[in-house]
């Protein structure tokens, strides 16, 4: 379903996505993970035809982005981080404006958006107006906004941020269906969980490069030490993060900035465990608080990027 090959876009002297390749098969869903600033917006910009590439290629079901932009736009549905909806109009009325972009007319248009509306559950709401509503709700007519035109792949970006839970867990429901009809995603979010629970595979971006691709199970297979424990501590020494690291099953040791964490990527953690207190201590650390993560996709992507997705 997508393609995107060698992909480069600089902005002055600052190149911030570098050679992003990765596809995208019919049907999938698909991840992508990357910190704030790793160019995971713009790459999305890209495939969306927003803003022309430098290099490289972007191919929708064979169609070049560049050279048939307005084809490739018809196949897509896009929900993007920020509500994209007239506040004073009603969600119906919303949903017939996008749904005329896309060249839905008449009864047609007023069909698929009463189809639309029961899909995300706001049919009773429907000539209300936006301004009313709460912003999980603005949330699914967003989404509903991107599937008037019944797109063969949908890009959603971030689209549960600062929702309540019970919003939260009708999109994902709502994104699930979407996807067992046969409908390509690509999902972006700062919530782990999410892309687990969604996603077939996972693409993380970091500095503009793809540095991990793959299912979750081979993905977290690429885990160096498997677990993650986790120490808080009152002070940092030098001498006890160094006597840690000299530790058998110990394979790497991150201090984070600006916080009091440090992440222990170790073999056998519960056995390793008391060792590691045992070094710290002796060193001088002072230790609040311990927590041991098994491996999961916050693990790797900790790993990888040296810092968690929220950062």
């Amino acid at each position: 379903m997508l393609e995107v090959k060698e992909l480069k876009k600089s902005y002055g002297k600052k190149e911030v996505v570098k050679n992003v390749s990765f596809t995208i098969e019919k049907g999938e869903s698909f991840g992508l993970l990357g910190p704030n600033g790793a160019g995971k917006s713009t790459t999305i910009s890209m495939i969306c035809g927003l803003i022309p590439y430098d290099q490289g290629e972007v191919l929708v079901d064979d169609l070049s982005v560049k050279k048939s932009p307005m084809l490739i736009k018809k196949k897509i549905g896009v929900v993007p981080q920020e509500i994209a909806l007239y506040p004073t109009m009603s969600a119906k009325d919303n949903l017939l404006f996008w749904g005329a972009m896309y060249g839905l007319k008449g009864s047609q248009a007023k069909k698929r958006a009463d189809e639309v509306l029961e899909f995300v559950g706001l049919k009773d709401r429907a000539n209300d107006r936006i301004e009313t509503f709460s912003g999980g709700m603005k949330r699914r007519i967003n989404i509903g906004a991107a599937l008037m035109h019944e797109p063969e792949l949908l890009i959603m970006d971030e689209p549960t941020v600062g929702i309540d839970p019970q919003s939260r867990n009708h999109i994902l429901e709502t994104v699930k269906k979407l996807n067992e009809k046969g409908m390509t995603i690509i999902y972006t979010s700062h919530y782990m969980e999410e892309v687990e629970f969604l996603c077939n595979r996972v693409g993380i971006i970091d500095h503009g490069e793809v540095i991990a691709i793959g299912t979750q199970s081979e993905l977290c297979s690429r885990l160096v030490g498997g677990s993650v424990i986790q120490l808080n501590v009152e002070n940092e020494t030098i001498e006890a993060l160094n006597a840690i690291r000299k530790l058998e099953n110990v394979k790497k040791v991150v201090a984070k900035e600006d916080s009091n964490i440090i992440e222990i990527f170790a073999e056998q953690p519960y056995e390793t465990l008391g060792s590691i207190m045992t070094a710290a201590v002796n060193d001088g650390m002072k230790i609040g608080a311990v927590e041991i993560k098994e491996p999961n996709l916050e693990t790797l992507f900790l790993q990888l990027t040296g810092r968690s997705l929220r950062d």
